[in-house]
């Protein structure tokens, strides 16, 4: 498989997508969060065969379809799994959240929460991964946020409200 990845500006992004199989697939990203998903005609690489346009919930559902988050195939039962009930999520910080300007540290997130922040990106699509409790948090960075349903709920509690 063969990704190519192209900045658009004032756009967004495009990823083509060339499969082991021949299929050529291009997404376009749009910086407000809608994809366009295109499918051309194997025989005639330049021809769509079909158009696809999500809002970003909507992508973010097929992508986990996909990528084996709502249904395991059958194919894969026999491999083990041991955080069958880990969800990730993506979290935009709103320019409110009593979160803003403070530490992870001072939210005292994992300790409150359980849940853990595994990455964040920042307005400039700068990215920090595994960030130290001494990262500050700021609005309009995306949270990307390892736990289980009950802790991903107290966590943007936690976002909205601070830790009191």
């Amino acid at each position: 498989m063969t990704i190519r990845e192209t900045d658009l500006p004032g756009i967004g992004k495009k990823f083509q997508v060339t499969t082991r199989g021949g299929d050529k697939l291009v997404i376009v990203v749009h910086d407000d969060g809608r994809r366009e998903c295109y499918h051309f005609d194997p025989e005639n690489p330049d021809d769509t065969v079909s158009i696809v346009t999500l809002d970003d919930d909507e992508a973010r559902m097929v992508a986990a379809i996909i990528g084996g988050m709502t249904y395991k195939p059958r194919a894969l039962e026999t491999i083990e799994v041991a955080l069958d009930d880990l969800i990730i999520e993506w979290y935009r910080v709103e320019p409110e959240y009593k979160c803003v300007g403070k530490t992870i540290g001072e939210l005292n997130v994992r300790q409150i929460s359980g849940a853990t922040i595994i990455a964040i990106v920042g307005k400039q699509q700068s990215k920090q991964i595994n960030p130290g409790p001494d990262v500050v948090i700021k609005a309009e960075a995306t949270l990307i946020v390892a736990g289980e349903r009950g802790q991903q709920k107290l966590f943007k509690n936690i976002m909205m409200n601070g830790c009191e």
